[in-house]
């Protein structure tokens, strides 16, 4: 398939498909003419990094799990099941850091300003800001506080 097709058929633009061959994610091969070549299966990936992107994996993440696919034959429905298996945490991991965001848009989130009625009884005398600077209770697990 040419870039144009891959384009169409991913709804990725051109210039996003050579930069994530740029950064390994997917490959081509080169025609006779020196244009870019790719197989149906990078169809696939592409759909792996974009909903990839959209959990919140960084491009760097992506690469390391689209490395733990097989090379040397087109990824089955079984490669892409135990790619996504350890997801679940992740996934859980950032939905919790989601409902501490809510949370503390109207409670203390113990950014040492003590500004709100709150923090006084949530944060006394700052004492999470022992711990470091910026809004310690959105940066740390849940399991601190």
């Amino acid at each position: 398939m040419t870039v144009g097709e891959v384009a169409r058929r991913s709804g990725i633009a051109t210039s996003a498909l050579r930069f994530y061959e740029s950064r390994g994610l997917i490959r081509s091969e080169r025609n006779h003419a020196g244009h870019r070549r790719y197989s149906r299966a990078v169809i696939r990936r592409l759909a792996f990094i974009v909903f990839a992107q959209r959990v919140g994996l960084t491009l760097e993440e992506i690469g390391a799990e689209l490395g733990r696919l097989p090379s040397n034959r087109v990824p089955e429905r079984s490669d892409w099941s135990n790619l996504s298996a350890s997801w679940s945490r992740l996934i859980d991991h950032r939905i919790a850091h989601l409902q501490r965001l809510r949370k503390g848009l109207t409670e203390c989130i113990g950014c040492g300003c003590l500004s709100l009625d709150q923090c006084e009884f949530a944060n006394p005398g700052d004492r999470l800001g022992r711990r470091g600077p910026g809004p310690r209770r959105l940066m740390e697990s849940p399991t601190r506080g």
